[in-house]
């Protein structure tokens, strides 16, 4: 008995499903005699590389060129797949003219040579071609590729090579050069309802009982291989027989069950977190693939996602599909985008952890008590309804229908109003300067009262400055100078001389002037002040002093941006 992948096996270019540009493209070339001496076939496994490789031989070794046996006219470009040549190209027999070649068990250099060697030797017949189909290409060594370049530039003539990969990436790595001197063809994945109705095509002709849903659930699987479905396909009748059901389906191949994704939708939507343990529990008695759950959990919620944004999921199962549209309503866009972010952040955790069930309890509970999204025009309504304090907590909390608002999500956090733009602040405000008295005349007993009242004052602008002249001594005050003593700031106040008197000049009539000079002992007034104790905070007041004599633009910037030197 053959196996379905192979009987079904497309032996014209027009049974190729999905990839009809490259099946355009390769019978025009045969059609015209424009066929190039090199291709490279590449796309995911099973979706018919290797098949259009056999189907390019045949048509360039058939040996009906106008009718077909059965008396129908040959399409321009296609083989008739009736013919002796036809039937050992597609049956894989010896055939002098195509040979077929495996790179996983040929990728030597040696193995190179004696394939640049043998097609050096001309077609078995006039008119026809020899063909050389390798497959698994990117198995090749770079060795091989450099002893199969010369005759790829400049091949012989009647000489064709078809490189089939499903890795393209590895042959642009490991020889580049070649790349140039083929002619790439990308074959594509093939989607669920393709193969789905291919799949049905086979089981009438096979004259089989299968479900619709069954279909379904082996095109999904098949992960969008043509081939893997018919071998799917194969491997379910190969279980029993009678009808083919999606029960049947699940069982033989592992699936998950639906009931177990319409639970996990229920408790996402209803936010039900003891229900995650439970959930789990099943999966694993039901010896579930963690990773495969979580892949289906993506794709349940992602058909949610497009129901809700109007869209219409394939793929699914009509069981499926009634549990989607169920929990659409319950569960809104905003929310399973958020869900998915969430499972973004995990799935690779799950993937990669020696413990994959816990990591998927852990995803579970974050959905399950995630909160949900609410519209801010709603949170707005509500806070102007008239409801003072309590508005917040009746969008937040109630459960049901709201009597202004309409309806209302329970169990939901409140939100608070995001600012537009052009409602932010553009800078924050300074602090309230303190009340001072009324401008007085200038005394040094009057501003030694007023000194604390002068350091708030001061800390509003520079905190710098204002820690400075909380160690300033005032020695004295006539006119309009103020002479002050600094007790190791000396070199920081001096270039602030205008800022200070500025300040002091708000509790007194008149303008300031500020000098410095130095302290004196009241016991000992001719005895000079004992240098204070190196600190930290003086040890950088000095660094600093150094940097601003080496960098006049770095002064300035200090006085400019009131800066200090940390370490």
């Amino acid at each position: 008995m053959i196996a379905l992948a192979r009987k079904y096996r497309p032996k014209l270019f027009s049974d190729l499903i999905v990839q009809d540009h490259v099946a355009a493209a390769l019978r025009g070339a045969v059609e015209q005699g424009r066929v190039a001496h090199g291709y490279l076939f590449a796309g995911p496994r099973g979706v018919g590389k290797t098949t259009a490789a056999r189907i390019l031989a045949m048509a360039l070794n058939c040996e009906n060129t106008k009718v077909l046996p059965d008396g129908r006219k040959r399409s321009n470009g296609e083989p008739c797949g009736h013919c002796d040549s036809c039937r050992r190209v597609w049956t894989g027999q010896a055939n002098l003219d195509v040979v077929e070649l495996d790179a996983a068990s040929n990728r030597g250099v040696d193995d190179a040579r004696d394939l640049r060697e043998r097609a050096m030797y001309a077609a078995s017949a006039e008119g026809r071609s020899k063909v050389y189909i390798v497959d698994e290409a990117h198995m090749l060594t770079r060795d091989a590729w450099n002893a199969l370049l010369k005759v790829l530039e400049e091949p012989p003539s009647g000489v064709v090579f078809v490189f089939a990969t499903t890795e393209p990436q590895k042959i642009a790595q490991s020889a580049a050069p070649v790349l140039s001197r083929l002619q790439r063809f990308d074959f594509r994945r093939i989607g669920p309802h393709a193969i789905a109705a291919r799949l049905r095509q086979v089981a009438d002709a096979e004259k089989l009982d299968v479900d619709d849903d069954a279909l379904a659930l082996i095109a999904k699987s098949a992960d969008g291989g043509m081939r893997d479905g018919l071998s799917l396909l194969d491997q379910v009748l190969s279980f029993g027989e009678g009808r083919v059901t999606p029960e049947r389906v699940r069982e033989v191949l592992g699936l998950i069950a639906d009931d177990l994704y319409g639970e996990l939708l229920r408790l996402v939507a209803e936010r039900d977190p003891k229900a995650v343990f439970p959930l789990v529990d099943r999966l694993a008695e039901a010896g579930a693939d963690f990773s495969e759950f979580v892949a289906g959990a993506a794709e349940t919620l992602r058909a949610v996602l497009q129901v809700n944004l109007g869209g219409d999921p394939e793929g699914l199962t009509d069981g499926m599909f009634a549990l989607v549209k169920q929990y659409s309503d319950r569960l809104p866009a905003p929310d399973i985008v958020r869900l998915l972010t969430i499972l973004g952040t995990m799935e690779v955790q799950v993937r990669q952890s020696g413990h994959p069930r816990l990591v998927v309890e852990l995803l579970l509970l974050r959905w399950a008590m995630a909160d949900r999204t609410v519209e801010i025009g709603d949170v707005i309504r509500a806070l102007e309804g008239g409801q003072g304090g309590q508005g917040g907590q009746a969008v937040g909390r109630s459960g049901g229908q709201d009597a202004q608002n309409g309806p209302v999500l329970r169990d939901v956090a409140p939100a608070a109003p995001t600012l537009r733009p052009s409602d932010r602040p553009t800078a924050l405000p300074t602090a309230r300067p303190p009340d001072r008295p009324t401008a007085g005349p200038l005394s040094a007993s009057r501003l030694q009262s007023l000194w604390p009242a002068i350091i708030d004052r001061a800390r509003t602008t520079s905190p710098m400055l204002a820690t400075m002249l909380g160690d300033v001594q005032i020695v004295a005050a006539a006119g309009d100078t103020v002479t002050l003593a600094a007790a190791g700031h000396g070199e920081g106040l001096a270039h602030k001389k205008d800022a200070i008197g500025k300040i002091i000049g708000e509790w007194v009539t008149g303008p300031v002037k500020i000098v410095f000079g130095a302290a004196r002992s009241p016991d000992r007034p001719d005895r000079p002040d004992r240098p204070d104790r190196l600190t930290e905070e003086t040890a950088n007041l000095e660094r600093l002093k150094v940097l601003r004599a080496k960098d006049p633009t770095l002064g300035a910037a200090v006085d400019a941006l009131d800066l200090e030197l940390m370490e």
